[in-house]
């Protein structure tokens, strides 16, 4: 394939706008120390340009992207600050399933403030789907009472929680059927516990949340109870795409800087193209796997092996960021040591174990028989 001719999809929010928002990511997200703090600042830029109703249909206020101009839009954010884009995946993923529900009432009453930015949501499901799920005790345990549900156990992943009006978030009752609510923050049992210092992204505030008895009117439910919760309402998401549109962003800054470095040693012009280029070929089949325009049971069109490769793909370009900025970008604070830091985060974040495993047989040069 040839890279120049490779063009990125429009999109509903493609413009001046949008290329200005960019512009103003990169510049906050130079400033010392922003990658250790909640992106504040960040957050207050993207409702003027729509990105907030980026998944909130029409009638609340929303633009209701599909999910090709969605994945377009994370890969970009994502290109000029990861946190926040990473941020905006939590966000959006609780948007989501409120719109997608058929509570109607929750729906009017939190979408329209959530589309102006007045309202901060977050979501803490993994524990309903990759995470814990080796215990044989669920994370929440979800009783029902006169008036609705009572709530008990930890949330283990949630992001910006110490920032947030609503969690959505779920447990299980005792005969195995799932429930997915929304928790107004706070109520009486909720503890939030503090953010985990990581080796990357500490400021999108990520970690766990006690729920002690906490509880739950009937009219704030989602779905359920019923049995896998998480198959309920999923309408038009995007899946694990967001994860490979979030890495290859990533992957775009590494290439920025090489870029930047091949100026003064033109030998590193062909790093940098041939990382583009398998950088370009992996979004077209992300962008086609969005609108389902590969042969059906094409390996190449699941979500599972562009992941992988996308995984792959961020590895390798940052490394390489690092290796061409030599010692200066060893030193701590410096864009290709963060740069670094950040990629490793897609190997836990949301990673099915598939994906875990080619990276695994990767790292250890396993060669698959024939």
């Amino acid at each position: 394939m040839n890279q120049h001719n490779y063009q990125v999809p429009e999109a509903k929010f493609s413009g001046q706008k949008f290329d200005q928002l960019l512009e103003r990511l990169l510049e906050l997200n130079g400033r010392p120390n922003s990658e250790n703090e909640w992106p504040t600042d960040q957050l207050s830029l993207l409702a003027d340009p729509g990105v907030m109703g980026w998944v909130i249909p029409e009638k609340y206020g929303g633009i209701d992207v599909n999910s090709l101009e969605l994945t377009v839009g994370y890969e970009r954010l994502s290109s000029a600050c990861l946190s926040t884009a990473f941020v905006m995946t939590q966000r959006n993923g609780a948007c989501q399933r409120i719109a997608y529900s058929e509570n109607e009432e929750l729906k009017s009453q939190l979408l329209p403030a959530l589309c102006r930015g007045e309202l901060f949501a977050t979501v803490g499901i993994s524990h309903l789907t990759t995470s814990r799920q080796h215990l044989g005790k669920p994370a929440v345990e979800v009783t029902e009472t006169n008036t609705g549900f009572r709530l008990t156990g930890t949330v283990p992943w949630v992001t910006g929680a110490d920032h947030a009006d609503y969690l959505v978030t779920g447990g299980a009752l005792d005969d195995g059927r799932q429930l997915l609510t929304v928790v107004p923050m706070p109520l009486p049992g909720i503890e939030v516990q503090e953010p985990f210092q990581m080796l990357s992204m500490t400021g999108s505030h990520t970690g766990a949340v006690l729920l002690k008895n906490v509880e739950i009117e009937a009219n704030h439910v989602l779905f359920g109870p019923v049995e896998g919760v998480m198959k309920q309402g999923q309408g038009g998401g995007t899946g694990s795409l967001a994860t490979s549109a979030l890495a290859l962003g990533t992957t775009l800054s590494a290439l920025r800087l090489i870029q930047q470095e091949s100026e003064k040693r033109p030998e590193l012009s062909e790093i940098h193209d041939s990382l583009m280029a398998e950088r370009n070929e992996i979004a077209i089949l992300m962008y086609a796997a969005c609108q389902k325009e590969l042969p059906t049971g094409s390996p190449t069109a699941s979500a599972e092996v562009i992941r992988q490769r996308a995984n792959s793909l961020v590895l390798r370009a940052t490394q390489a960021c690092l290796t061409a900025t030599k010692g200066a970008g060893f030193v701590s604070g410096h864009p290709a040591e963060r740069l670094v830091r950040e990629a490793m985060f897609f190997m836990v974040w949301s990673c099915p174990i598939p994906v875990m495993n080619a990276a695994l047989r990767e790292f250890a040069c396993v060669v698959d028989a024939d």
